[in-house]
């Protein structure tokens, strides 16, 4: 009987493929214009045999005479050399088969280049594995998991679909080189410490499983695993085997001090090390408050700064620990750890804020959104307190999620680095009051009376913090540029030092004419740019504040995407003594390729944590807009052309190059 019903499947998929490959032979004889006519019917029989067992297989072999058919023409999968694997993703997560399909027969393409059955003249054998590699550590979850509930209410069937890719693609290459990646990718993602560190904290559990599965093996990866995994789950000698917070806490009790400390010592060195706090963290913590203060900054991993800010105040910090961190909250504990580091109690107005908060009555609407977004395992004003704790000991770790409010995160993370307090009193409003109210130019905004902002859903993906102050923040953003309309020019002008503080410059360029989309004025922008934040014509003067920016984001072509806001933190030499802007950028993931050799880094060139960074040059070819204090101007007269003409090469292979005016704005200017 088995027999029979594996031919029956085996004549099933035999019938599809069939189909497959008429509708597959007219789309390839099919004229250009009537091609899109063509496409539908081979995605939607493709969607079929990706259904079918052995229907990837059978569409790897298939590969390259679907790519000469046509399925890709057109579209970002025509260039096998740009695609992002973070990407990914989304796209095998659409409610949209179409989607789905042509990203999963792109992956089935890349494996055969992989494999070297199909010689593909744009992306070689090495680089297509190493793109499958990443795509299989990014979506790690999606080979081992089975679809939830939300996937199959979106998805349907569809969200089978990228389980049986995946399963086909690590049975082809292998488990042992996606573990590899995937230990990579975690650490990649580490060196810049978000502050949302739950899918990385995903990933470290899916290689935990991994390693303990007998039915997988890893050959000799994952070798540098067990220090992630023992980060969260066997930190130190007493939580090793993961055994439970309650036995943990029992082992606890029965320890002398000298014991403890080497618990604490253990925890700090991890928790700094990685940037991910274990829940046992939380239970040594709240042990050690009935213990001794020392043991609690040396769990806390400080420095004589935070101890002596601790001791300043040692109230407010255990206060702080009772209400803001159990296992459940652990992250917390580093952002508390940083914040003590960064001194910032000693501003006058930041303690009082904090036990304000502590005593904060939530809304209704907050307490509802933390906990849809977070779940009921701590209540909603200890989710809340967390997220308090960490956004500012990271500034610089707030992402944006998959929302267009990059101006509301870039607030948020200025606000955290620069002004603490502030941020405090918005989020006391947006919690208590379920409302903001701004000033433009004198005139007052309120969040509830504003028509709508940039995103037009609520975000849920964000960290507490962001999620009950963001869909403010973006109403009232959006208000003050309704605002400005009928004005000459870019709004930025107006709605960024009002929207920011005060010590966003009020000086303003822009290389952009906002009528017409060209380029202008292009040599004085630069010239003005060096002059401003360049040292070596500047002055040499540091920037003090925090600037807001705007950037001409670019894909890994250099083909334009959109504008963005980040943040001018500095400009300093790096190791090997070149000159580069160091900048906050809210995307979730910072370290991204823009094209033609521009590729941000966020390591190893001096970057601080959170911090992403690039040569002078290739961010001015990037840059569009920039504030600065009108009174306080460089020597424009002495930036050399031979750089400005660096920069406007750049420019001319990226996003400038269909932006020219009539005047050749892209070609040098004499002085």
């Amino acid at each position: 009987m088995t027999y029979d019903t594996d031919q029956t499947a085996e004549q099933k998929l035999q019938l599809v493929l069939q189909k497959l490959d008429d509708a597959t032979q007219q789309l390839q004889e099919a004229a250009g214009f009537a091609k899109p006519g063509k496409l539908p019917r081979v995605l939607d029989t493709a969607r079929r045999v990706l259904l079918q067992e052995g229907g990837c297989a059978a569409l790897e072999a298939r590969s390259q005479q679907l790519e000469a058919a046509g399925v890709f023409a057109g579209a970002d999968w025509e260039n096998p050399q740009i695609l992002v694997p973070s990407l990914s993703s989304h796209s095998l997560q659409s409610p949209d088969s179409n989607l789905v399909v042509i990203e999963a027969l792109s992956e089935l393409r890349l494996l055969a280049v992989a494999l070297n059955s199909y010689t593909h003249p744009l992306i070689s054998a090495e680089q297509a594995h190493h793109y499958l590699t990443q795509v299989m550590a990014i979506n790690l979850a999606l080979l081992f998991t089975p679809p939830s509930e939300a996937e199959r209410e979106i998805q349907g069937r569809l969200a089978q679909v990228p389980r049986n890719l995946f399963k086909h693609l690590a049975e082809r290459i292998g488990y042992e080189h996606i573990i590899d990646q995937l230990i990579d990718e975690i650490w990649r993602i580490l060196r810049q410490r978000p502050i949302q560190v739950e899918p990385v904290k995903r990933m470290v559990t899916q290689i935990a499983i991994c390693q303990q599965d007998p039915n997988i093996d890893l050959g000799g990866s994952g070798q540098g695993a067990d220090r992630l995994v023992s980060s969260l789950y066997g930190t130190t000698q007493a939580c090793r085997e993961d055994p439970g917070v309650e036995v943990y806490l029992d082992r606890l009790t029965s320890m002398d001090n000298k014991a403890l400390q080497s618990e604490a010592i253990g925890f700090a060195r991890a928790m700094h090390d990685t940037g991910l706090v274990s829940p046992y963290h939380a239970v040594l913590l709240h042990h050690l408050l009935e213990v001794e203060d020392y043991l609690i900054t040396e769990a806390l991993g400080l420095s004589s700064t935070g101890r002596d800010c601790f001791m300043c105040y040692r109230q407010l910090t255990l206060t702080l620990i009772k209400k803001a961190i159990h296992p459940a909250t652990a992250q917390g504990i580093y952002g508390l750890a940083l914040l003590l580091e960064r001194g910032i109690l000693y501003q006058p107005p930041v303690a009082p804020a904090l036990w304000r908060q502590m005593g904060l009555k939530l809304s209704a609407w907050s307490k509802e959104r933390l906990t849809l977004a977070f779940g009921v395992q701590v209540s909603p004003e200890a989710r809340l307190l967390e997220g308090v704790l960490c956004i500012l000991g990271q500034p610089l770790g707030v992402g944006q999620g998959n929302n267009p409010t990059c101006q509301s995160a870039r607030a948020l993370s200025m606000w955290a680095y620069n002004d603490p307090d502030y941020l405090l009193q918005m989020l006391a409003w947006a919690a208590r009051d379920d409302e903001i109210i701004m000033h433009f130019e004198g005139q007052p905004i309120s969040s509830m009376e504003s028509v709508s902002g940039i995103a037009k859903e609520l975000p849920v993906d964000l960290d507490p913090v962001s999620l009950l102050v963001v869909p403010h923040l973006d109403r009232i953003y959006a208000e003050m540029g309704r605002r400005c309309i009928g004005r000459e020019g870019d709004p930025h002008r107006w709605v960024n030092p009002e929207f920011h503080g005060w010590w966003s410059g009020r000086g303003f360029s822009i290389n952009v004419d906002v009528a017409t989309g060209q380029l202008y004025e292009l040599d004085r922008f630069l010239r003005s740019f060096y002059a401003c934040y360049h040292p070596y014509y500047n002055g040499n003067q540091p920037l003090i504040h925090p600037q807001p920016a705007g950037i001409a984001i670019t894909d890994s072509a250099a083909r334009f995407i959109g504008w963005h806001a980040i943040t001018l933190l500095r400009v300093a030499l790096d190791p090997e003594e070149v000159m580069r802007v160091y900048f906050y950028n809210p995307n979730n993931d910072s370290g991204q390729n823009w094209g033609d050799g521009v590729v941000v880094s966020t390591s190893d060139k001096g970057e601080r944590f959170g911090e992403s960074s690039l040569p002078f040059t290739q961010f001015a070819s990037r840059l569009y807009i920039f504030h600065h204090d009108p009174l306080e101007g460089g020597e424009t007269d002495e930036v050399p052309n031979e750089e400005l003409e660096e920069v406007k090469g750049y420019m001319e292979r990226s996003w400038g190059a269909a932006r020219h005016s009539s005047d050749s704005p892209l070609q040098a200017t004499e002085n």
